[in-house]
């Protein structure tokens, strides 16, 4: 025996009222209905553990309650952070995240885009600079979703953006190994930079002049900073600036397996403060970006956005602050 589902029409009957009624309760449109008669459907709702038919509420209110999350990397603890500050957010307005993580690939995530689109999410969070100005164009003109854009993304005039202050946090780290005495310093960082990761090569470059600078391709790996060890070896520089902590361990290892020592031979600054910063050995000196408000406050923009989708575009810049460890020192 099977047990039949309850549909709407079921709580209907129970309540006593009619169809249109129930939808516009459970809709959170019931304002014009009396306290008594919302009191009824609820109670009848309750009573017959009434549960929503999401593809048939869409059908009603043209709305998913759910949001498309596009990340490069999951597997990199910056957006695991990230994604749980968003979620934090999200679930307190009974909003379902659907993930989506390409490895970067530009292809894979632009089929992603098109495919959430496809689904009827009510909304976007881009943190993935993969994808095209060009197809998010075409998707936002062809549906009307809403989106945010962060971190590795620039809005371009279609969003709303949420950034940190990555000049800034460039500024912070060269400031810091200058005090240090450190006159060369290697910068780690990818071949194609991102505008975020542009933004942090111009602050590093307010403080030390490109003479003073040695510039290595590195992806944003541990396996690539293992893999650049080599090159820092190789040039003049006493101190490295990694763009991003996930680098900075990998370049421990390399050193270490060369026979150096952190930072008694290389003083290191990495980027973003993800939570395993603090247990390396020895921990890292960071620039600690606010990576679980980033994610809650993209979720904040959007929601609004989805509720006002004519009001002008809106751009925060969070702040970023120096965590000083015990993987610099000063040059002998």
């Amino acid at each position: 025996m099977t047990n039949k589902k309850i549909t709407i029409r079921d709580v209907a009957q129970r309540a006593g009222v009619s169809i249109t009624t129930v939808s516009q309760i459970l809709n959170s449109n019931g304002g014009r209905f009396s306290k008594a008669t919302i009191e009824k459907v609820q109670t009848a709702k309750n009573d017959l553990h009434y549960q929503a038919d999401y593809f048939a509420r869409r059908m009603i209110v043209k709305k998913s309650k759910t949001i498309g999350v596009l990340v490069p990397d999951i597997t990199n603890p910056f957006f695991s952070e990230l994604v749980r500050g968003v979620e934090t957010i999200l679930y307190q307005e009974n909003f379902i995240t659907m993930l989506c993580t390409a490895d970067s690939d530009v292809v894979k995530e632009q089929a992603y885009l098109t495919e959430l689109s496809h689904r009827g999410v009510d909304g976007f969070i881009i943190a993935s600079s993969a994808i095209p100005n060009e197809a998010i164009r075409t998707v936002w003109q062809s549906q009307h979703q809403p989106l945010v854009v962060l971190d590795q993304k620039q809005a371009a005039g279609m969003s709303d953006a949420v950034m940190s202050d990555d000049r800034m946090g460039g500024r912070l780290a060269a400031q810091h190994l200058q005090a240090l005495g450190h006159q060369q310093v290697a910068v780690l960082l990818p071949a194609k930079p991102t505008a975020n990761i542009q933004a942090r090569l111009a602050g590093i470059e307010t403080v030390y002049n490109r003479q003073a600078l040695t510039l290595i391709d590195t992806d944003l790996t541990k396996a690539a900073g293992d893999g650049a060890a080599k090159a820092l070896l190789a040039s003049p520089a006493t101190a490295a600036i990694t763009v991003s902590d996930e680098i900075a361990f990998g370049l421990y290892h390399g050193l270490v397996a060369a026979g150096k020592r952190v930072p008694d031979d290389y003083s290191i600054v990495g980027y973003d403060n993800v939570e395993m910063s603090r247990y390396v050995f020895p921990p890292l000196t960071t620039v600690a970006q606010p990576i679980f408000e980033l994610g809650q406050t993209t979720a904040k923009l959007l929601l609004n956005r989805i509720q006002n989708p004519d009001q002008a575009w809106i751009e925060k810049r969070l702040p970023v602050k120096l965590i000083k460890r015990n993987s610099t020192a000063r040059l002998n």
